[in-house]
Order: C-alpha cells, then structure tokens, then sequence
C-alpha cells in the first residue's frame, strides 16, 4: 500500500508540474530551459521529458537553438485544452457574456456555447465574481436587448443537461409560471427567445428571455422530443405568427439580396432558387406590410391572404390620385393574389 500511495503521489507531482509549465509556455512566448528549470525547481533533463509529455497530448511546443531560442508554444492543426487561471477564466467569462449580447452577427451564438463549455469546469468560488463583474458590462448602439446573464445562464445548462425548467413569463394576459423542456436559445438581431416545449400546452412554443423572471432549472431530466430547425421557427414566430395578419410576398429580386434589405426579426426570406424569393412577414396593419414590401424597390406579387391584394390595389389607387392623376384605370387589376 505505501508503494502504491508513494507511486500515487509522484504521478500527481509530475502531473501538476506538466500543467505548470504549460500555464508558463502560455504566459510568455519563448522560455530558455534553464529558466523554466528554475521556475520549476527540476533538472534541464526533466524539463525536456515534460516537454515530450505536453507534446504527446496535442501541444506543439518548439525548442529553438541558437541566440534567441529556446521552448515555445506554437499554433497546431488541433486545439489542445487550454490551461487558464483564476483571474483569466473570470475576465473570460465575463468577455463571453458580454459577446452573448452583443451585435455582432453569429458572435452571440458562439460565445454562448463557448460560455457553457466553460461554466462546466468554472470553480463555484469564481461564479459570484463572475456574476459580480457581469453586471458591470454594458454594450451601445444596435445591441440586443438586455437579458439577466444569470437567466441566460441557467437556461443554456438547462439546454445542455436535457432537464425541465421554469420561469414567469410576462405577455399580454399578464404574468404566469410556465414549465418547459427547453431545447435551444437562438439569438436574434434584437433579442434573445428560447425554443421550447410548454408541458402545459403541449406543443412547441417562443419564449423571450427579457420577459422572463424567476428562471430556473429543475434536476428531472427528460426525453427530448423530434424538434423543429431552431432558427427557422423563431424566426418565423417573431416575424409573423404572433401578429394578427400573416402575409406572403413573390418578390422579383435574389434572396440574399432581399435578405441584407430586411430584419432577420421582420421577415422570413425563403429562396426560391430561380432568382425570385418568398417573402413571409406579419403586421396587425396589413397597409403597414405592404408599404414595407413596396419600398423594397423590387417588382413583387401578392400571394396571401387575399384582403392583402385587395387592399394593395385600393393602396395603388391612393398613390396614382396622390401623383395627380384622376383616372387609375391604367393601373392593372390587383383584385386578387395571383398563383404562385
């Protein structure tokens, strides 16, 4: 037993001294061997074993010769774990919530997943720094809308460990608990939503995460269902279902065109693969959609509902009267959608 323990004891040794000099191979760009020997208190010989045995798992560490030369960390095919201390992982942290809500197109998404890798390994004693320093950051101009970074948080585990969770959620009927089996947090240009399954309701449901109080995971864990494409079905939530009047477009002009014209959050652009695209929008004002598509500046078809043809064509005649012309019967008959 005494061996084993004493076996036990010089693995934990040379394990904690490996990551030691990872964390110094990390900090400067070169070290000479004599100083890193000096800093870890071994032989010259020991430091090139813990240099193989950093290069075995992954790490391409470079030992140059000459004046100048010596150990240093390169850049590999592979990205090895990274070693970080405790005031590293907290300003990382941190710098992660931050580009959680940010503007930068596909940064948010990132630094979420990138955030959830790294709160699994955070120490519990750095969480309430984090927290702390969190609530210091602040962004401007064209950001998202603030969310609680621990809401935000708690929901990305809950995504991630597949277990029930819980909030209050306020809408136009007031405030209500609701419970969910959450499946994925998708950032918009303006906000966050959570897709999610209503155990209440019983179907798929958009949540957004400002309108959320009281968040938290429980430990029943469930089995996760067939999903809907999570970026699609917010999208289309948010740019028309939760409006009165969904409207559909055939706009003459390439999807991605179309697509750098208009919000992610106003409308679904769908291509249609022959240089023409649908577009799917809602409004409470069907004149208010209609004046959007029309600013486009592309040539455009009204496909549904059909009240939106006609108010399409009452909205031409306004315009032609508008321009000084009596006699709109030049303008062609938009008395119904036409086929698609």
């Amino acid at each position: 037993m005494g061996n084993m323990d004493a076996e036990s004891g010089a693995e934990r040794g040379t394990t904690e001294r490996v990551l030691t000099l990872l964390g110094l191979l990390q900090q400067r760009r070169v070290w000479t061997g004599p100083e890193l020997a000096g800093r870890l208190g071994v032989t010259a010989r020991t430091v090139r074993r813990d240099v193989e045995r950093l290069r075995a798992l992954g790490y391409p560490v470079h030992a140059d010769q000459g004046v100048g030369g010596g150990y240093r960390l390169g850049r590999g095919q592979e990205l090895p774990p990274l070693l970080l201390d405790d005031e590293e992982a907290i300003s990382t942290a941190v710098a992660l919530l931050a580009g959680a809500g940010g503007a930068v197109a596909g940064a948010g998404e990132a630094a979420l997943r990138a955030l959830t890798k790294l709160d699994r390994v955070l120490p519990t004693r750095l969480r309430e720094q984090v927290r702390t320093l969190a609530e210091a950051v602040e962004s401007f101009g064209g950001g998202r809308t603030p969310v609680d970074a621990e809401a935000l948080m708690t929901l990305a585990r809950a995504c991630r460990d597949e277990v029930e969770a819980g909030f209050d959620y306020s809408s136009g009927g007031g405030v209500r608990r609701r419970r969910v089996e959450p499946y994925r947090l998708v950032a918009s240009d303006r906000r966050w939503y959570l897709l999610a399954f209503d155990l209440d309701r019983g179907d798929w449901r958009t949540f957004r995460l400002d309108r959320m109080s009281a968040v938290a995971a429980r430990t029943w864990r469930f089995r996760p269902r067939p999903a809907p494409e999570a970026g699609p079905f917010v999208q289309e939530g948010v740019a028309s279902r939760v409006y009165r009047y969904q409207a559909r477009f055939l706009v003459h002009a390439p999807a991605e065109t179309v697509r750098a014209q208009v919000p992610a959050s106003a409308a679904l652009v769908r291509d249609l693969g022959d240089g023409s695209c649908e577009v799917v929008s809602g409004a409470d004002d069907l004149d208010f959609v209609l004046v959007h598509v029309a600013r486009l500046g592309h040539g455009f078809e009204v496909l549904e509902p059909p009240e939106l043809a006609r108010r399409c064509r009452g909205l031409a005649e306004r315009l032609w009267a508008a321009g000084g012309a009596d006699d709109p019967a030049g303008l062609p008959d938009a008395s119904g959608p036409r086929e698609s």
